[in-house]
Order: structure tokens, then C-alpha cells, then sequence
């Protein structure tokens, strides 16, 4: 046997008995026959460099070798799922695909593993990358580290796709985690909060030999690709199994919506006894077709929905209440607590919202008040013990009628729960969020500047709003921040480059109120330029798709303000992208100019998402329900029968999708 021969006899060997071992839990052969293949694996390696291959089991030991993450657009967006939490939402889902559909659809139950999201890439049966989610849009591409996870293969076996993506959760055990906070504790090192923390902390090291010492776990969930075995995600899941993913064996694919209430009473108790956080279930259409027909919102899928377990509770002491102010001036007081533990993570702070809650809850300082911590990132008050209170229990907790921070009398839109501080363009803690906003990674995107370094910046004074960002010297921030050349030079890099950012994400950047990310997309395919939006009046603003008064009068206030005019003004003369591209705007047309149009039905030509994009991009307004202002209904196969009725009743004109490609030709 050649030396080639073996290392490839060692390579195959190693990859089956790591599948036997970490997926199957069945292994074949002892830890020390492992060790010792794999010893002399590494030993062959190092003495013929020329046959190294990226995806040798000898790369999930790690490395040592630091390596700067590179970022990687997803192919497909990694979007979020929409969250319930009673089963009354769970019915409520299924009722809206029923009705959708208007055909039989399955549902595939599976467990939401509480871990950080990962992509990955295979191409002729090899892992070719590793991305995490990122934005959604683009993460970074962590590789390396992924490798060192034992449950992820390298190599694959069976009949697998020539290229596909896979998805999953990578996840700390909770015997690893445990493990890994004593050994911090006896550092003297800050423990982790809990093991998604610590996953997500370890997948992110520079160092991929860090990654393999701390043992990870991967459970992957859904395959996409053009070429996959079937159309039904459940089967296409089993067969990933066969070619080597550790996928999870307790799916299981229900038919009625009684069948779905009892997977998810089954495993309200049953999931304390697995080896890895989970935190609820994910019900998913479960064919392909179907899901396609059923599309995407702006942030997640219609064809899927997260049931979160309820809330742990904790009972503590209620201290004193502060204030703070965001981005948009509005005020969220917040509970100090005497500390507490609740789900894993030790609480301090919780939030209280808004006044209307502070005065339903009947908040004194110095309650007993109980804490829940459910799908929200900060805890939440719910309730108060008040049959603990003595008679030294505090004073009555009332909001606050003015800025903590600049002292400007509070406000109250009508409509809205939160009170807010109107003085946006002068109130420090807005005037940051509003740049910490402007930077971020949906928006401007500018690289290695966090809340701190724009504290740090704005009290030192060398930046007062979004447009000083552009000004900034490498002398400037030397004098504020300890930061290597190299690192100053990445900002100011990345300050350059967000100037090539598009038309869209620089109005979702200014941070008008109420303008987000979506409304934002809308805004830049009705105006070719900004100067046609600062003009707008409410009329021309509320005609567009999913912009009602409130959200146009907001854009009108904020052009009126002549600070803000100002500011638009500098970041044009900068080089901001403040207009539509050409051949972006070449894409647009007014074929469907001033109609209304309602879809129903299953589509074959395109999903129901690209239908909607066609509309706009062609001038018209999509609509949610019949009216007798609808110019007419896109119809598909399966339209509701309620929608028929009425159409006919008003005498909307319906027309099927070939027609409907006709008309914009």
C-alpha cells in the first residue's frame, strides 16, 4: 500500500468510525484504536504536506492560528420565525394555512434546540462552508471552527446532491457547559449565563482549538438546494440522516391540529431530559410546494411557526425604578431587583414597559413582584405579591412626566403606550441610539464601532451626529480609544465603503420613526431619489403599499425639522447613495399604475411572495381583502370560495397568472 493509499484508507476509516461514535452513539472500535489511527493520520499529514485535504478528521483538533472572519451572503436569506405562546396562536396558524392552502397539508413537528444558528455548504459530498446567520442576509463564515465539531461531517456517504445547503443549531450539552463554568469559575473567569451564550461565544473564537476543546453539538433541520430527493421536508431529513447529519429522532409529522397539541404537551416536561437546551417547537408545512405557495413575510415564512414553552417565574424585591431613553426618544422604565436566578442567567433588571403596566401592576417600591422570562431578551414584571407588603413598603411607583436626560416635558401620541422625549435632535442617549442605528449592520454597516466607542466618541466630542462619522481621522480616534493601527484603519475602511451602501438601507438608516427595514424597501422603489421624498406630501406617501397616516406623517415631521434637512444634506454632499440606480430603475414600470390587486390561490409560475414584488415593481398596490375598489384578484389554483363569492358579488374581475404575465410584458 502506498503512502497515498493509506492516509486515504486512515481518512475513510476515521470519518466512518467519528459518524459511528458522535451521531449514532454506536461506536465500533476502542477510544485508544481511534487515538491511535488518528496519531498516525496526523504523523502521515505533516510528513507529505502535498496530500493535506481541508477535510481530513485531523482538522477537528483546531488550530491555534488566529483567522479574521470573512463575511458571506447567504444564498438563501436565514430568516427568523414568527414566536406564539398559547395554543390558541398554534390554532390560529393552522387555520391561516388551512385557508390558504384550501387543499390537505401535513405539519412536521420538530424541537426548537435553544443554540446559535448555523449554515452549512456541501458540494460533491465535502463541507465546503460554514456560515452563521449574521443579519439574515450575510454572516460570517466560520469553517474552521465548524470543523472541529464532531457531529458535523466532513465527508458524506449515500446519494446525496451534487450541492445543498443544510441548516441547523449548533449547541453547547449541558454536561460541556457545566464543565466549562467551573473550570472559568476557578479562573476567577465571568461564568456564561447559559449554554446558547457560551455555543454562540465559542463559535465565534479566533481560535478553532479553543472550538474543539469545548465540544460542541449540531442538530440540523432543513435542507435547501435545486436538486433535492423529495418534496416533503420531513423525508428530506431522513435522508440527510443517511448521509451522515445528526438529525434529530424525534420529529414527527402531523396530520391534525389535536396531533400537534400533543406533541407539544408531550414535551412540555419530556425536554428536561435531554442532553441540550431546547425551548420549545417548530411546526412547519411539511411540502415544499406548499410551502413555496404560502411565501414570506418580510421577517419570516408563513409556512412555519415557533411555539416557545411558557415562561419560568421568579419571585424578588422591587428596589427602585429607572428610566431609560432610546433611539426614537421613547421612554422604557426599568425595575431594579434583588437578584435573582431565572431560566439559567442571573436577573437583576426587568422591564416594565410603559405606564399603563406600572399602574396595572399597582407597583411600591419595595414589593415582591414576579418575573417571568419568556421570548424577550430583557425579563418582565407580571405580577405582584401583595400580600407581602408591610407597613414599611415604599411610595407608589409614578411614571415620570419628564426626560431623564435633557429634562424635555414628555409626550404622549395618541394611539401610542410608550411616552416619549420630542427633543430628538438635542437629547444625548438619541442622538447615540440614533448613530448606533445608522451603523449597524441592516443599515449602514460600519465595522468595529460598538455603543461604547460611540459613547466614547460623542462625549469626547469628535462626533456630534451620523454625518462627523465621515470626518473622522485616524488622530482623532487614537485620541479617544486604544485601538491598534490595524483597527482604525478597519473603520475608517468601513466608513468609506458604507458610502456605496444602497438607496434603501440609507432611509431605513436616518432612523425616522416608524421607517423600518421593510417600510424602508418600500419607500425606495416609489422614489427614484430623496429629494422626491423630502417633498412628499401625505397623500403621495399613504398611496404607497404598507405606509398608513402615521407612518406618513412621521416622514413629513422629519423633513420639516431643519436639523434634520441639514443633516440629509451633508451625508449627500459626502457621497451617500441617495438615489435609485439606473438599471435598478429600469426594473420599474407603471403598467399597473392606480390597481389595487387582491391574490388568492396556489400559484405554478412563481410563489406568491414574487407576485407581490411583480405587482409593486410594475406600479400596482397589493391588498389583503376584496373591496369594491380591487381592479381585480390574481388567482391561482384553490382560491377560497369566500373570496370567489364576493368577488363575483362585486364584480371584481378575476384573472389567472398567465394573463396576469401578459399584462407586464
Amino acid at each position: 500500500m502506498t503512502v497515498e493509499d493509506r492516509i486515504e484508507y486512515l481518512r475513510n476509516e476515521l470519518h466512518r468510525h467519528n459518524y459511528n461514535y458522535y451521531v449514532l452513539n454506536s461506536p465500533l472500535i476502542s477510544d485508544k484504536e481511534f487515538d491511535d489511527m488518528m496519531r498516525e493520520l496526523q504523523d502521515l499529514e505533516q510528513a507529505h504536506p502535498d496530500l493535506q485535504d481541508d477535510n481530513s478528521p485531523t482538522v477537528r483538533v483546531g488550530s491555534d492560528i488566529n483567522k479574521n472572519f470573512t463575511q458571506v451572503v447567504h444564498q438563501y436569506p436565514m430568516l427568523s420565525l414568527g414566536n406564539t405562546y398559547s395554543e390558541d396562536e398554534v390554532s390560529d396558524f393552522y387555520d391561516r394555512v388551512a385557508k390558504a392552502l384550501n387543499e390537505d397539508f401535513e405539519i412536521c413537528c420538530e424541537l426548537k434546540y435553544d443554540g446559535t444558528s448555523i449554515s452549512l455548504i456541501y458540494e460533491n459530498g465535502k463541507l465546503i462552508r460554514a456560515v452563521t446567520r449574521g443579519d439574515g442576509e450575510k454572516g460570517d463564515d466560520v469553517t474552521e471552527n465548524i470543523k472541529t465539531i464532531h457531529t458535523i461531517p466532513l465527508v458524506l456517504h449515500g446519494d446525496y446532491p451534487k450541492r445543498f445547503e443544510i441548516r441547523g443549531e449548533v449547541l453547547m450539552p449541558w454536561e460541556s457547559f457545566e464543565a466549562l463554568n467551573r473550570e472559568r469559575e476557578l479562573r476567577e473567569e465571568p461564568l456564561f449565563a447559559n449554554p446558547r451564550n457560551a455555543a454562540s461565544g465559542t463559535l465565534k473564537s479566533q481560535n478553532s482549538a479553543v472550538v474543539a476543546s469545548r465540544k460542541l453539538d449540531a442538530y440540523l433541520y432543513y435542507l435547501l438546494g435545486e436538486e433535492l430527493p423529495c418534496n416533503g421536508h420531513y423525508e428530506n431529513l431522513k435522508a440527510a440522516a443517511k448521509w451522515g447529519f445528526k438529525i434529530s429522532e424525534h420529529m414527527k409529522i402531523a396530520h391534525t391540529l389535536q396531533e400537534i397539541f400533543d406533541y407539544i404537551n408531550y414535551w412540555d416536561s419530556e425536554r428536561k431530559k435531554l442532553p441540550v437546551a431546547t425551548d420549545g417547537i417548530v411546526l412547519k408545512v411539511n411540502s415544499l410546494k406548499q410551502q413555496k405557495n404560502l411565501g414570506y413575510t418580510a421577517k419570516s415564512p408563513r409556512w412555519a411557526i415557533a411555539y416557545k414553552f411558557q415562561a419560568e417565574r421568579a419571585l424578588t424585591r422591587l428596589n427602585k425604578v429607572t428610566y431609560q431613553v432610546g433611539r426614537t426618544g421613547a421612554i422604557t422604565p426599568v425595575a431594579n431587583l434583588d437578584p435573582v436566578l431565572l431560566s439559567g442567567t442571573i436577573v437583576k433588571r426587568a422591564s416594565l414597559h410603559n405606564a399603563d403596566i406600572i399602574a396595572k401592576l399597582d407597583l411600591h417600591i419595595g414589593d415582591m413582584v414576579y418575573v417571568e422570562k419568556g421570548g424577550e431578551i430583557i425579563p418582565k414584571i407580571t405580577g405582584v405579591d401583595k400580600n407581602a407588603r408591610g407597613i414599611l413598603i415604599g411610595e407608589k411607583v409614578a411614571f415620570i412626566t419628564n426626560c431623564p436626560e435633557c429634562g424635555s416635558k414628555l409626550i404622549r401620541y395618541e394611539g401610542e403606550a410608550a411616552h416619549y422625549c420630542p427633543n430628538e435632535t438635542a437629547c444625548p442617549p438619541q442622538i447615540k441610539g440614533k448613530i448606533e442605528h445608522f451603523i449597524s449592520r441592516k443599515a449602514m454597516n460600519i465595522d468595529g464601532l460598538g455603543p461604547e466607542t460611540v459613547d466614547q466618541f460623542y462625549r469626547s466630542g469628535i462626533i456630534k451626529d451620523v454625518a462627523d462619522l465621515y470626518h473622522l481621522q485616524a488622530t482623532d480616534i487614537k485620541k479617544v480609544e486604544r485601538m491598534g493601527m490595524k483597527s482604525i484603519e478597519n473603520i475608517l475602511t468601513s466608513i468609506a465603503a458604507s458610502k456605496e451602501v444602497p438607496f434603501e438601507r440609507v432611509i431605513f438608516a436616518l432612523g425616522i420613526r416608524f421607517v423600518g427595514e421593510t417600510v424602508a424597501k418600500k419607500i425606495a422603489r416609489a422614489f427614484s431619489c430623496i429629494e422626491d421624498l423630502e417633498n412628499a406630501d401625505i397623500e403621495t406617501l399613504t398611496n404607497i403599499d404598507e405606509i398608513g397616516t402615521k407612518i406618513a406623517q412621521s416622514i413629513i415631521s422629519y423633513f420639516k425639522n431643519p436639523t434634520n434637512r441639514s443633516l440629509v444634506a451633508r451625508l449627500k454632499e459626502i457621497g451617500l447613495q441617495f438615489k435609485r440606480p439606473e438599471q435598478d430603475s429600469n426594473e420599474y414600470t407603471d403598467k399597473l399604475a392606480g390597481k389595487s390587486i387582491v391574490i388568492s390561490g396556489i400559484f405554478t409560475h412563481h410563489s406568491r411572495d414574487e407576485y407581490k414584488l411583480l405587482i409593486e415593481k410594475n406600479g400596482g398596490k397589493n391588498v389583503g381583502s376584496i373591496s369594491s375598489k380591487t381592479s381585480f384578484i390574481l388567482a391561482g389554483e384553490n382560491m377560497g370560495p369566500a373570496k370567489l363569492e364576493k368577488a363575483r358579488k362585486l364584480g371584481v374581475p378575476i384573472i389567472d397568472e398567465n394573463e396576469f404575465l401578459s399584462m407586464i410584458l
